[in-house]
């Protein structure tokens, strides 16, 4: 029989297991909960930071980790069973963030050539480095 807590006080029972955790900034996290408060406030340790670009990842050891509950967008338990059943390449932290790198200057590189071309139709588009990002 499984007792239901509403709000933060259910992730009581995933203390000590591994998550992975999705900021806001769209950055991905992977450790132990440790603690967790009325905020959904989070102590990750043994976190490291998991980068993906394309069938590759490559994970940056992080340590503890302290996550301000309005940050996190998704908080899951990670099945240690099925942990290592992916489809994707593990790959070195230089290798992920040159990888990382040049996917960025690419999309850079896509958004330039899109303002330009709505430029010579005449249409104008809101410089994205004056929106809010979330």
């Amino acid at each position: 029989k499984m007792n239901y807590m509403p709000g933060t006080a259910s992730l009581i029972e995933d203390i000590d297991k591994k998550h992975l955790v999705v900021l806001r900034d769209g950055r991905t996290l992977i450790g132990y909960l440790r603690s967790v408060d009325q905020f959904a406030n989070l102590v990750l340790h043994r976190t490291v930071e998991r980068i993906h670009v394309g069938r590759k990842y490559g994970d940056i050891p992080r340590g503890i980790f302290v996550v301000r509950g309005e940050n996190v967008v998704l908080l899951g338990e990670i099945d240690l069973e099925r942990e290592t059943d992916t489809p994707l390449q593990r790959v070195s932290i230089e290798e992920i963030l040159e990888a990382q790198r040049v996917q960025q200057h690419e999309k850079q590189e896509a958004e330039k050539a899109k303002s330009e071309a709505l430029r010579e139709r005449g249409l104008s588009v809101p410089r994205t480095d004056t929106l809010d990002e979330y």
